[in-house]
């Protein structure tokens, strides 16, 4: 007769959403201290530029001139409070279950990657040349994808006005996500595109994620088997 015996084995320590949330919040606030010119200047010099990268000589020119690291250090620059808070929430709510299935560094290649393929896309896709892209938001786009590829059955908790009162109610994760990027879609061409927001980063983050969930959850699936213990 055999028994199955649970594994002991702790789960692992989500490290990386922490980590990326108090990155995020370090650099907001380190940037935000320093004088107005100070602020400006490190916004242009860090911050991702429109108008490049649009032919391979352009490319390699980023890569030797280390412009190309502009996609990467653009995703820590926020505009103002709302625009680092509303990354920060969205992160909390989708990260934290998508670290927990594929594991801490995944979870940050995700965030990294996603987010610089974000940019690249806002960057070929703004008509306007010199135009500073900056803000977490195609990276956290990035883990909403993927959390729906990750968890394309699970419901998340809504509150909704109804009348004088707030329900709470929950509704498909799969509803409110389609939801989600039908907004980027429709403001991608109807909204501030290319004067505030680059919707055109939230649509290739959210889809760099969906893909990047499908390519490794062969790896991920094998990692939960290990880990308990199978």
């Amino acid at each position: 007769m055999f028994v199955s015996i649970p594994s002991r084995k702790k789960p692992p320590v989500r490290w990386a959403t922490p980590a990326l949330f108090a990155a995020l919040w370090i650099a907001f606030l380190w940037a935000t201290t320093r004088s107005h010119q100070t602020h400006d200047s490190l916004v242009t010099q860090w911050g991702a530029l429109s108008g490049g990268m649009a032919s391979p000589e352009a490319w390699l020119a980023a890569l030797r001139e280390g412009a190309a690291l502009r996609l990467f250090t653009a995703l820590f620059l926020h505009a103002d409070w709302a625009h680092l808070l509303g990354n920060l929430v969205f992160l909390l709510i989708f990260g934290l279950p998508a670290e927990r299935t594929m594991g801490p560094w995944r979870f940050l290649v995700l965030f990294l990657l996603g987010g610089a393929v974000a940019n690249l896309a806002a960057v070929l896709t703004i008509g306007a040349p010199d135009r500073v892209i900056i803000g977490a938001s195609g990276a956290v786009s990035a883990v909403i994808g993927a959390y729906l590829a990750l968890f394309p059955t699970a419901k998340l908790g809504v509150v909704l006005p109804l009348g004088l009162f707030l329900e709470f109610v929950k509704a498909p994760a799969s509803l409110l996500i389609g939801i989600w990027a039908l907004l980027q879609v429709l403001f991608a061409y109807i909204g501030p595109a290319f004067g505030a927001v680059a919707w055109s980063a939230h649509i290739a983050g959210f889809l760099f994620g969906v893909i990047f969930a499908l390519f490794v959850r062969a790896a991920i699936a094998r990692r939960l088997r290990k880990r308990q213990g199978y």
